[in-house]
């Protein structure tokens, strides 16, 4: 082969492929989800990447998350996943923001300099913001749903957050993006009913009633679905209805 895009260029074409070279991604979380997002984007030859997370690999994330190995614990997880994408692709521009991100800090971000803007994180508050300066910056982003206490990958679908079911996230968005005047926000989701997880030793995150369970095979295809449908819709290549 010619080079590392060659079977890729196969199905997209050169042209898409120098779109998605000119392309700037802004993706927020870098776990169970936007680890799988962020390895697919780079692996289809997206150029830049600004990764917005302020977590450390930890054990409890070896058993989904594509950055987790016992020679990465405690190390902060956008450097790790950058350091994972300039071995895929050397000439990738990848900028490591070791933050969590608020209303305190929105303005470090400018969403109108990015092609595509991606939340793969769990907090609700963070995701509403996001949704909303994407909204009102005019660029698109895609928002991934629930994956925890999930068993079927299968389940995963690409749809308007007013469209979905089952999710109890995306239930209490709607009611706050509504509020917000934001009139749409394409979402991945899964509509599995949630299993209930076992009682857990492990102390919930803040914010958080119970420890979720996981498995390595639910989270990482919402990422890679998501991943996927931003290459489609950056490249306009999409195969089902534009959101």
């Amino acid at each position: 082969m010619k080079n590392e895009w060659a079977r890729t260029e196969l199905l997209l074409g050169g042209q898409a492929l120098e779109e998605l070279q000119a392309s700037s991604v802004l993706l927020f979380g870098v776990g169970g989800v936007g680890g799988f997002a962020a390895e697919a984007l780079c692996r289809c030859g997206i150029g830049s990447f600004t990764l917005v997370d302020k977590d450390t690999v930890s054990l409890s994330n070896l058993n989904r998350q594509i950055i987790a190995l016992h020679s990465t614990i405690g190390q902060y997880k956008t450097d790790v996943m950058r350091a994972r994408m300039l071995d895929i692709n050397p000439r990738v521009q990848v900028e490591s923001c070791r933050l969590f991100y608020t209303a305190e800090n929105a303005e470090q971000f400018d969403f109108a300099h990015y092609n595509y803007v991606i939340d793969a994180v769990d907090t609700v508050s963070t995701k509403l913001l996001i949704a909303q300066r994407a909204y009102e910056a005019r660029v698109p982003v895609i928002s991934a749903m629930g994956a925890a206490n999930k068993l079927d990958p299968t389940r995963f679908c690409v749809k308007d957050i007013f469209q979905t079911q089952m999710d109890p996230l995306a239930r209490v968005m709607r009611r706050e993006l509504r509020r917000r005047g934001v009139p749409k926000l394409k979402v991945v989701c899964s509509e599995e009913p949630a299993q209930v997880p076992r009682p857990s030793e492990e102390p919930p995150a803040p914010g958080k009633r119970t420890t979720p369970g996981s498995v390595s095979f639910v989270p990482s295809v919402a990422g890679l679905i998501l991943a996927g449908a931003v290459i489609r819709e950056l490249t306009g290549l999409s195969t089902g209805a534009q959101i």
